[in-house]
């Protein structure tokens, strides 16, 4: 896992590709390497951060050239011990040992048709020095980010966004647009870039650029495609053995020549990994958090030690216990700054606390289990947006008495919060809308006239345009399965926009790489191939990956209630945060400039206080919001002024 960047007939591309690259050091502590070569009447140069995970020696190194071709690569390919082999025996000779050298000849003898036969997470960069062509390529699920900028016929690329604000001295301008949907979602999603003029290269597809200006794009792999054919098969009753391929797909994710350890919070997922890894590597060391317990008991949060500690002693992991009492006023602007873009989910602090004390024990890589809640429905939204068709049938009267006792009731009181009459105030707001709308509702953070309440007025049109792309994506599909149709929505936008963004970023911070053994294209397709009612049955969410699980796992963890890979956000708002929550409603730059309104932050600063509502996630939110626009517009990053908005 590394970091990349480069400049391709870019003003002053040299010294701007070695400030990209620099920015990145914390993505490849151990090495950094440069190439440069003219291309047409301009000049290419790839920059490289090196995190050795495979091949350590020399013969590992990037940008990588050989016989005319260069690569500068972010990734790993779980698969490249058989290309390896295939291209041998077409008569392919290697120099080292590294996934790096056998995706270079990939290339040179396929071309992009070698794209769909690559299984792992990657963006790259590849440049054809008899050509001059520079291709630009992404991942099929989009685990590892690559972002880019055009400007003329030249153009920038690199693994994060605040490299490339770096290398333009500041010039960048903040997205207004990107910033109503951060709101909305709480992050960005995929489709959009917090700062003006850059761009994500989606999910499964390629850019090329040539000497002469002529940009193409392509798409190699499409989730909607892949969901339809499992619908195919689901109902010719191909369905796949589940449990096999989550093993075979844990299996390829060890591969390492460096230590591999697991997260590990006692929930279904990660014990799942954790136990299958086991099997491979005996002993191998797993990370695992807690929260004060004043927090703890505040939140109404669950004990997952107790089974995190059971997985652990049943199959001889080594498991490091982190308590997390983070000093949050010093982390906050810290995670920020990490995390490129407005995210304000606090599991990202989470990740990257657990991979410090990784890399602080001399770990490198380790194993999520993310992506198994997006994939085979997992999450309270997917059971709740189903209970809530069945709601609709329920007499009108009747509903309208329902809303109005819990629209009553507190959730919280001075010593404890109250989770139940959180979730129902959730699932009342959600209940009676139609499909797309109740969806995007069940897991966003405003409706739309909240929404309108708490911007400038100037943007409604942009409040319009941030929905209809969510219907847009979601409605995208040839599904006639509800529970699936939520599941391809999630792992469109949902799974790459916040989830595996904030794991890269906040991982990489600490010099770590994270895998996520769900998150695999042979996964994918195996999830789709199995109906809607495989996945939720009865009351059980997870149900058909809970079957395959409890081949190797005790019923008491794989049926036990979810956990949430969070954090006591009421206690941390309530008490650590709460002069920071003060001084942002009063005097943030986001309310002088205009963007936000500040009555509509008291109010819910207010509401929250007297435990009417809870807000505490909404107003995380509008912190990270905070101190990330003031970093983007203070010259260092990006610019704006109050009259853009």
């Amino acid at each position: 896992m590394c970091g990349i960047a480069g400049a391709y007939r870019w003003p002053d591309g040299k010294a701007v590709t070695d400030r990209l690259t620099d920015v990145l050091a914390h993505r490849g502590p151990d090495g950094a390497g440069r190439y440069d070569h003219p291309a047409g009447d301009g000049t290419v140069h790839l920059g490289h951060r090196r995190l050795a995970i495979i091949d350590l020696s020399e013969t590992g190194a990037q940008p990588m050239v050989s016989d005319g071709l260069a690569l500068t690569y972010n990734g790993e390919l779980y698969n490249a011990p058989e290309l390896r082999a295939e291209l041998e025996a077409a008569g392919v000779r290697f120099r080292g040992t590294s996934d790096s050298e056998v995706l270079l000849e990939a290339w040179r003898r396929w071309g992009t048709d070698c794209l769909p036969r690559l299984r792992g997470m990657f963006a790259f960069g590849i440049f054809d020095e008899r050509t001059g062509e520079l291709v630009l390529v992404r991942d099929q699920l989009g685990i590892k980010p690559l972002f880019l900028m055009r400007r003329g016929e030249g153009l920038v690329f690199a693994s994060e966004l605040k490299a490339l604000a770096a290398a333009t001295g500041g010039s960048m301008e903040v997205d207004h647009a990107a910033l109503v949907a951060s709101l909305l979602y709480y992050w960005v999603p995929d489709s959009r870039c917090a700062l003006r003029g850059a761009e994500k290269l989606p999910p499964g597809s390629w850019l090329r650029v040539r000497a002469d200006g002529q940009v193409r794009r392509g798409r190699y792999w499409n989730l909607k495609d892949v969901a339809a054919e499992g619908q195919a098969r689901a109902r010719a009753g191909d369905l796949p053995d589940l449990a096999a391929v989550v093993a075979e797909s844990t299996r390829r994710h060890l591969l390492s020549d460096v230590p591999v350890a697991t997260f590990l919070s006692g929930g279904l997922d990660s014990s799942y990994l954790t136990a299958l890894a086991a099997r491979d590597r005996p002993g191998i060391s797993a990370y695992t958090i807690g929260f004060r317990a004043e927090d703890a008991k505040f939140e109404a949060m669950p004990d997952d030690l107790r089974y995190a500690r059971q997985v652990a002693r049943q199959f001889g992991v080594d498991l490091h216990e982190i308590e997390i009492a983070p000093n949050v006023l010093d982390l906050l602007p810290q995670m920020t700054y990490s995390l490129d873009e407005p995210i304000g989910d606090p599991a990202a602090i989470n990740t990257y606390l657990i991979c410090r004390a990784a890399r602080e024990a001399g770990v490198k890589v380790m194993l999520s289990g993310m992506g198994a809640d997006e994939l085979f429905a997992g999450y309270r939204k997917h059971l709740a947006n189903l209970i809530a068709v069945r709601y609709q049938r329920v007499p009108r009267p009747l509903r309208r008495g329902v809303g109005s006792v819990v629209d009553r009731l507190p959730v919280a009181t001075a010593r404890r919060g109250y989770r139940s009459v959180r979730f129902a105030k959730r699932f009342l707001s959600f209940a009676d809308l139609p499909e797309e709308t109740a969806f995007r509702r069940s897991y966003t953070m405003y409706d739309q006239q909240e929404l309108l309440a708490l911007i400038n007025p100037d943007l409604a049109g942009t409040v319009d345009d941030v929905l209809g792309e969510h219907r847009d994506v979601y409605e995208d599909n040839d599904l006639d399965d509800f529970v699936n149709r939520m599941c391809l929505g999630d792992a469109r936008m949902f799974l790459p926009g916040l989830n595996l963004a904030y794991t890269d970023r906040s991982s990489m911070a600490a010099s770590t790489e994270v895998r996520v053994p769900y998150v695999d294209v042979e996964v994918v397709k195996a999830a789709f191939a199995f109906p809607g009612s495989r996945k939720i049955a009865g009351r059980q969410g997870k149900a058909v990956l809970k079957e395959a699980a409890a081949s190797i796992l005790p019923q008491e963890i794989v049926y036990r209630p979810k956990g949430l890979f969070s954090a006591p956000l009421r206690a941390w708002m309530s008490r650590d945060l709460a002069p920071l929550v003060r001084e942002v409603v009063n005097d943030g730059v986001l309310v002088r400039s205009g963007f936000l309104r500040r009555d509509a932050l008291a109010r819910m600063v207010a509401e929250d206080a007297a435990g009417q509502r809870d807000f505490s996630k909404h107003l995380w939110h509008v912190l990270t919001l905070e101190y990330w626009y003031r970093d983007a517009t203070s010259g260092r990053g990006a610019r704006t002024t109050a009259e853009e908005i």
